[in-house]
This record gives C-alpha cells, sequence and structure tokens, in this order.
C-alpha cells in the first residue's frame, strides 16, 4: 500500500509521542529522515520513538543520538516478556534497559504494561505469560521512576489491573497511556490519578465511540497525540501505512470532536508534550 498525501499543514506544531519508525511499511518505504522531513512539513517538529525489545530500543537510542527531533523510549513490550522470561533472559533484558535509559536522549521507559488480548487466562502457559508481563511491567515502572523520566503504558484489555499495579506500587511522576484504549470512566480514574492519555488515529474509526467519550472528558492539559505509525491510520486513510506527517489528521478530528480552535489545542498539547518528555 501506498502512503497517503500529506494533509494540510498545522499552524501550530506539535509532536507525535509515540512511533515505531523502525518497522518500514509501505510499498514506496521511506527512511527515518524522509519521515522526519515529511512531518516537519506539516507541522509536527518531533516524535518520540518507542520500542519493545532490546534490538528496537537500541535503534531508538542511535536514532535520537542521531536527529534532534528525535527522543527515544525503550522497554521490552509486555507480549514479548513471556519470551524473554521463557528463555532466561527477561533480567538480561531489563538490565540492557537500565544501562540505555541512562542515556539524555530516553526521555520514556516505554512501551510496557499488560496486554491480555494476547496473553489470554488459559491453562498453564497463559498464567506464566501473565506472570511474566506482570513482572516485566512492575520492574520497568522501578527503572523509570529511578531514572527519572517517563513511562508510556501499553494497556489492552487490561485496565483494571494496570490502574490497580500503578496504585499499589506507586506510578512513575509522569505516566502516559499511550493509545488510550479506555472509556470515559476510565479516563477520569486516570486523569485524576495525574495520568496523561494519548489518543491515535483510531479515536478516528467508527466504532470507536469509547474513544471519544473517553477525550471528552479529559482534562486539556492531559491530552496527548500519537500515531503509534506504521499503524492505526486514521480516516480516511485507514488500511494505508501510518506516518507521523498523519498527526494533523487526528490533531483536526479532535479539535471538531471537542468543538475547540484547532490552533489552541496545538498548543496545548504541544506544551504538555514538552512537560512529559523535555526539550528536543
Amino acid at each position: 500500500m501506498r502512503y497517503p498525501d500529506a494533509p494540510e499543514a498545522l499552524a501550530v506544531p506539535v509532536y507525535d509521542n509515540h512511533c515505531h519508525l523502525e518497522i518500514v511499511d509501505g510499498d514506496e518505504p521511506l527512511t527515518l529522515a524522509d519521515q522526519l522531513d515529511r512531518a516537519l512539513a506539516v507541522g509536527i517538529a518531533g516524535v518520540v520513538q518507542a520500542s519493545g525489545d532490546i534490538e528496537s530500543s537500541r535503534w531508538a537510542v542511535a536514532a535520537a543520538e542521531s536527529h534532534p527531533r528525535v527522543l527515544a523510549a525503550v522497554a521490552i513490550h509486555p507480549n514479548d516478556a513471556p519470551t524473554y522470561a521463557e528463555a532466561g533472559r527477561l533480567d538480561e533484558a531489563l538490565a540492557v534497559m537500565d544501562e540505555l535509559a541512562a542515556h539524555p536522549r530516553v526521555r520514556a521507559i516505554g512501551e510496557t504494561g499488560l496486554d491480555y488480548f494476547r496473553t489470554p487466562d488459559a491453562g498453564e502457559k497463559g498464567s506464566r505469560g501473565r506472570a511474566a508481563q506482570h513482572e516485566s511491567f512492575e520492574a520497568h515502572i522501578a527503572l523509570a521512576k529511578k531514572h527519572g523520566i517517563a513511562m508510556q503504558i501499553h494497556d489492552r484489555d487490561a485496565h483494571r489491573d494496570v490502574l490497580d499495579t500503578l496504585a499499589r506500587v506507586g506510578a512513575p511522576e509522569k505516566t502516559v497511556f499511550h493509545c488510550f484504549s479506555g472509556d470515559a470512566d476510565m479516563a477520569r480514574e486516570a486523569a485524576e490519578a495525574g495520568y496523561w492519555l494519548s489518543f491515535a488515529g483510531n479515536i478516528t474509526f467508527k466504532n470507536a465511540q469509547n474513544l471519544r467519550d473517553a477525550l471528552a472528558v479529559t482534562p486539556r492539559e492531559r491530552i496527548l497525540v500519537e500515531t503509534d505509525a506504521p499503524f492505526l491510520t486514521p480516516v480516511p486513510h485507514r488500511g494505508r501505512p501510518n506516518a507521523p506527517y498523519l498527526v494533523p489528521v487526528t490533531m483536526r478530528f479532535m479539535a471538531a470532536e471537542l468543538g475547540v480552535d484547532l490552533d489552541a489545542l496545538c498548543a496545548q498539547v504541544a506544551a504538555n508534550t514538552l512537560e512529559v518528555y523535555g526539550p528536543f
């Protein structure tokens, strides 16, 4: 599939606070430099490159070292934690994350959390998988607090356990629900706890009323935007590769949904992003 045409540029720049640009997609793959240039041309001033394993974490750090418009987040994805654990390598992987997190261009631990969609609670194997996810999640929370950086949470079909874990062990000062997937009640609870909610292109999907309801009750100072590129491409481009330069589509949708001025929302979201991750 071809990448969509670029949307109209934003007048007030914002940041894509979660993407996976190491994943090459599309019929005409874009280099990292291409991605960043296309993004900048439509008012996306920078990106946070998220990770899910040792290799992608190292890639993220290298990208952030090489490009001033990239910050890095490093972590073992909850779906990968059981694999590392079964191989006896989870402690080793966490030690690598600890080392990488000390880098000044690493501004978040992420993505970490719980995913019950791919790790069902059924049988001995499923139970071990969830146990590894919980162990990894709590270790990542500790890393974020140790290094004084943000944490990006992956939460799929595990809302209550994620919130309860954060309350029990103590969340990092700056905690972001990447690609927020809950409803309005969860959004209220998360915002009251001081967490940020990051909305992606799936908020534009017809069947995503829960996300639109969540956005409506989220305080403006707790809203972030992301692509999760190359995934979750917003309507009307759903099914084609996603990229940071498509953030304006999601921003315009959110501004219309909230009935607020686009420039004012962009300014708020940009300020929120810098508050969480620091300057680029």
